[in-house]
């Protein structure tokens, strides 16, 4: 435990730093130490691009409920957040593999990668996040299964995800979870947002 403290993070502070951080900041948006889907669409939505984002939350957040009931405790959220942040990129894609496969069925279809591709695309448009893409979502997902679906036979596997994303620096950008999307943070301070000091 004591080598946890030591872990450096993208702060400069220790690992123990952090984690209180994300702690505090997880307690102040949700005292009762749970999140629920609602809660979590609301706090993402305010954080990115309103509605717009609204569909891709809700993915995140059938992610980050790693036992399925409804709701997301600190664990899983730290879990989820620590991962994305010094996990290994096959610990990162198998947890975007997660996202991908909306019915948790082991399996990505043509239409899950879509719909996700869909969610993401609306939502970077609405926050102007990215370049312009000269894709659509459509040809963008068609391209993914073109090179993942190497047995063709119309589903990604875990493995094929893994091993094709690893091996493509194009897919693995379009198919990795950005942190950020999934960390809160803290909120600002009144006096601060409207640039006045107490």
């Amino acid at each position: 435990m004591g080598q946890a403290a030591n872990m450096p993070c993208r702060g400069g502070g220790s690992y123990v730093t952090e984690l209180y951080h994300w702690y505090r900041t997880f307690i102040n948006e949700c005292p009762s130490g749970l999140i629920t889907l609602h809660e979590f669409q609301r706090h993402f939505c305010n954080g990115t691009v309103g509605s717009e984002s609204a569909e891709y939350a809700e993915q995140i957040f059938r992610t980050l409920d790693n036992n399925g009931d409804g709701v997301v405790d600190f664990r899983e959220y730290v879990m989820a957040i620590s991962m994305l942040i010094e996990g290994s990129a096959v610990e990162k894609l198998r947890w975007s593999f997660k996202l991908y496969d909306k019915d948790g069925d082991g399996a990505i279809t043509r239409e899950e990668m879509l719909e996700i591709t869909q969610a993401v695309y609306k939502m970077k448009v609405a926050a102007a996040l990215t370049k312009s893409n000269p894709l659509t979502a459509e040809e963008c997902t068609n391209r993914i299964f073109m090179r993942l679906d190497k047995d063709n036979n119309a589903i990604i596997s875990l493995e094929e995800f893994t091993e094709g994303a690893l091996n493509d620096d194009w897919i693995r950008e379009m198919l990795e979870c950005d942190p950020s999307t999934v960390k809160m943070e803290r909120p600002l301070r009144r006096d601060t947002a409207l640039g006045t000091h107490g």
